[in-house]
């Protein structure tokens, strides 16, 4: 076990959660995980095998799967983390959100991102995590917590103009809906819901731009880290 800082990044789909996350790690020279990489990753391995994210039994077994190649903070499984984008499909994020709802799933993948979180290697000099429950469960006692939001509507669009980059056929009504959704369905589940630690920092992305979302939450943790 180290002792090296540990920043939690919580919050909804489509918050800026992610880039923020992964900006912050690169400044700083710490690692990052994007833990709902690995509800998709579990998601993904569920559809290649012909189940139904609904089915326990299957999910389960891709979860322990992809637990067990989980070798010194790297993923060992697994084609999906070097080909992001396939867990980035509609039908993968739909899936992930009922196999993270799951909370067997969700005991199963606790340690590697406890693991990662208390040793991310002799190159970094701490870790960035993502998620929904990084600051509750996760990481507790997080160096640092944020949990970034933003308005639905704000927050759909975002959605929608990226997956029409994509070229997906797609409505921003549809977007909207499924988004609206997730949310409840990620806030409601019994197993580790989607809520903002009591000692996080909330930081509203609705109308900022990238670069000023990234000195705010740049402050915040600065702050969190040097103890004010």
């Amino acid at each position: 076990m180290t002792s090296k800082p540990t920043i939690a990044i919580d919050g909804p789909a489509a918050s800026g959660k992610g880039t923020l996350a992964r900006k912050i790690a690169e400044k700083l020279g710490y690692a990052h995980m994007d833990t709902g990489l690995l509800y998709r990753a579990v998601a993904h391995m569920v559809l290649e095998a012909g189940a139904q994210p609904n089915e326990a039994l299957a999910v389960i077994k891709a979860a322990q799967r992809l637990s067990d190649g989980f070798k010194g903070g790297t993923i060992t499984y697994c084609a999906p983390f070097e080909a992001e984008d396939v867990l980035k499909t509609e039908k993968v994020t739909e899936a992930a959100s009922l196999v993270a709802s799951m909370a067997d799933v969700r005991r199963i993948l606790l340690d590697m991102q406890k693991a990662f979180a208390a040793d991310p290697g002799p190159t970094y000099l701490g870790t960035v995590l993502d998620g929904r429950d990084i600051g509750t469960v996760i990481c507790p006692d997080a160096k640092a917590k944020l949990y970034v939001t933003a308005a639905l509507e704000t927050r759909a669009e975002r959605r929608f103009k990226e997956l029409q980059n994509k070229g997906v056929p797609v409505t921003y009504e549809a977007v909207l809906r499924d988004m609206s959704e997730r949310d409840a369905r990620d806030a409601a589940r019994s197993a580790a819901p989607m809520k903002a630690a009591l000692d996080a920092v909330v930081l509203d992305t609705t109308n900022l731009n990238q670069g000023q979302a990234l000195e705010k939450a740049l402050e915040i943790v600065q702050a969190a880290l040097n103890g004010r």
